[in-house]
């Protein structure tokens, strides 16, 4: 089973730019889907909407999303759900210790098609698509060896809380989402140019393009993954959706590769499962719990072996030709009020 996991989400990694183009390129005029009921559409819609608190109704924009998706995306939506079943249980779990609409679980395919190590054009990563700020904001380390917001558990966590204070702004779930693609600031941006309006559909048009594809993704993933059987959207079924995992403190700096070698697992299956080092090494730094995630079936033989693995890595490390990066923390980001005649690149020179 595990196996079967690890082919399908290293072939998932591939999936986030193509959504993220579908995203972007914005609605499409879809005419010629055979098949298509509007009234059918409307019905379905209403009936998602009286089980969420989220403000699920038609709209045409919407509805050229949902059959652009249909007709070009099917695939995807597929591959979606199948992966879906390793991430979901996870998310579902953490949204309503948080008290989020459990529905928002469809937010991190919109945001990384489920690829955590997915990172955006302008350096957004994870499976929740944390901006460096915002993630450190919100608890997640960055560093050279370390990026939390790559961590599934962590940045699940960080997540929720951003939605909540988002939720808190807004008083709305559909404003708190488009915040949380394009920051609270632009939200309030638009609702000011739409005159006042406080519901998604009026105030799209001022927000930032790409913002104003993103719920409309977002409500037809969730819309489609919904009514999956009805279109013929079909994933594969886990026979077990998770891996049997288990994770150890580490307590030296190791690579992955020397992990791999004691451990009897292979580098493609601990990148999947530690997806927050970025270069393939576990740091040991003052102050911080770095752990380890092992199949249950390895997790054994390492802590058995653990102290010779150790001064055994530690040996490699020291004879080797060319040193290991040294860990650089990110300086601490500057607030900066202002001032008349200023501009970008002369705040740029100062900072």
């Amino acid at each position: 089973y595990d196996s079967l996991w690890l082919e399908e989400l290293s072939k998932n990694s591939s999936l986030y730019t193509e959504f993220q183009e579908v995203i972007i390129s914005g609605e499409t005029d879809v005419s010629d889907l055979s098949g298509w009921d509007t009234e059918v559409f409307k019905t379905r819609l209403q009936k998602l909407n009286e089980k969420t608190p989220l403000d699920i109704s038609y709209n045409p924009s919407l509805e050229n999303v949902v059959k652009s998706f249909l007709l070009r995306k099917k695939d995807l939506m597929a591959r979606m759900i199948t992966t879906s079943q390793f991430y979901f249980p996870m998310f579902e779990e953490a949204l309503d210790r948080n008290n989020i609409p459990l529905e928002i679980k469809y937010l991190s395919i919109v945001e990384s098609a489920l690829n955590p190590r997915a990172r955006s054009r302008v350096c957004a990563t994870g499976l929740w698509q944390f901006m460096y700020g915002t993630g450190r904001m919100y608890g997640l380390d960055v560093n050279s060896y370390v990026d939390e917001r790559s961590d599934p558990i962590k940045s699940t966590e960080s997540a929720c809380k951003y939605l909540s204070k988002l939720h808190d702004i807004f008083d709305d779930w559909d404003l708190a989402l488009a915040a949380y693609n394009s920051g609270p600031g632009n939200v309030n941006k638009a609702i000011r140019r739409s005159g006042g309006y406080k519901n998604y559909w009026n105030i799209r048009r001022y927000l930032p393009r790409e913002t104003a594809g993103y719920v409309p993704a977002f409500i037809a993933t969730y819309y489609l993954l919904e009514y999956a059987d009805e279109y013929g959207i079909r994933g594969k079924k886990a026979k077990r959706p998770y891996f049997e995992t288990d994770t150890v403190s580490v307590k030296n700096l190791i690579t992955f590769e020397q992990i791999a070698k004691w451990s009897g697992v292979g580098m493609d299956e601990l990148k999947i499962l530690n997806p927050a080092y970025k270069i393939n090494i576990i740091p040991k730094v003052e102050g911080k719990n770095y752990t380890l995630r092992l199949p249950v079936r390895a997790m054994g033989r390492f802590v058995a072996n653990e102290e010779q693995i150790y001064a055994q890595a530690e040996n490699e490390i020291k004879t080797r030709e060319k040193p290991l990066p040294q860990l650089v923390k990110a300086e601490e980001r500057i607030r900066y009020r202002v001032r008349s005649g200023d501009y970008l690149g002369k705040i740029a020179e100062r900072y």
